[in-house]
């Protein structure tokens, strides 16, 4: 009955709940993208239990997906230096850097690999999806099966284990 009742809400709905998804995203494609998702999920959620009030949940569960969406475009728009002081990031050798940045910079990177293969392999996963995929947490909360908080935590551990490593070979140049 609830499956049924839900059809009809979004057949109903559907031209509003994807004018206001293109509002959100500023995409038809990407906008009709997350209405599919938004029908799977809700007719996953009736699946689970039952929704009272119908109409505001699919529309919350639009929104939300539209969010999710714009997080994880403006993270994968972002780079690893964001996270990282100016200083860092000018010590990195460039392309006409000389042999000698070149190998500092080599140095750097090694170091860096070897800290963060220390990581636990869920430490190392977190990393990959933020940094090298653009996942928002809470898309890597969801993937782990880990709450939102434990990434955030995790992620804020990684980067500053990052950043010491660099600043230790930054004034040091030894390991």
């Amino acid at each position: 009955m609830s499956q049924l009742r839900f059809n009809h809400v979004f057949l109903a709905q559907r031209t509003s709940l994807l004018r206001t998804l293109e509002r959100m995203v500023n995409n038809h494609s990407t906008a009709e993208d997350l209405l599919q998702e938004t029908y799977l999920r809700v007719t996953r959620a009736l699946s689970e239990r039952t929704i009272d009030h119908l109409e505001p949940f699919v529309f919350q569960t639009a929104r939300n997906l539209a969010l999710d969406h714009l997080r994880a475009r403006r993270i994968h728009a972002r780079t690893m230096v964001d996270d990282v002081p100016q200083e860092v990031v000018q010590s990195i050798a460039a392309p006409a850097s000389s042999a000698e940045d070149a190998a500092h910079a080599e140095q750097l990177l090694e170091r860096l690999n070897v800290s963060l293969s220390q990581l636990s392999p869920r430490q190392q996963q977190i990393f990959i999806l933020s940094r090298l995929h653009g996942h928002s947490y809470q898309e890597i909360a969801d993937e782990l099966h880990v709450s939102l908080s434990t990434v955030q935590k995790e992620l804020k551990l990684i980067m500053s284990i990052c950043i010491g490593v660099a600043e230790r070979h930054n004034s040091s140049g030894k390991l």
